[in-house]
């Protein structure tokens, strides 16, 4: 077993790939922490920033912790904001991230190795 304190868990900055901008991730649960099953992460938005479409080979959860958001696939756009979560299919072209007024925080719980794949179109 494995306890933490989310305070000291790094922040990893990172840019390019699905993300317009410069985001800031503290892995929570993976690899790193022994999991075979789980990557449990919670990513922050600056202001305006987010990821563009994408998809992920399992379901994935957001769960919103600070700010207000955008949730999206190719149908609607939603507003996402405290205490809300997001169920999204396995392979369901969507997008997320930080309105242009609020920065955005969010916990995203995939299954290990159920890194985003940038889709087109």
């Amino acid at each position: 077993m494995k306890v933490m304190k989310i305070k000291d868990v790094p922040v990893v900055s990172r840019s390019g790939g699905i993300f317009t901008s410069t985001i800031h991730s503290k892995a929570l649960v993976g690899e790193e922490t022994g999991s075979k099953d789980f990557s449990i992460s919670i990513v922050s938005f600056p202001k305006g920033v987010r990821n563009i479409f994408h998809t992920h080979p399992c379901d994935q959860v957001l769960y919103v912790l600070s700010g207000e958001g955008i949730v999206a696939d190719e149908k609607q756009e939603v507003p996402f904001t405290i205490g809300m979560f997001a169920f999204i299919p396995a392979g369901e072209r969507h997008w997320h991230g930080a309105t242009k007024d609020s920065d955005f925080s969010h916990i995203s719980i995939l299954r290990l190795g159920g890194a985003a794949h940038e889709t087109k179109g």
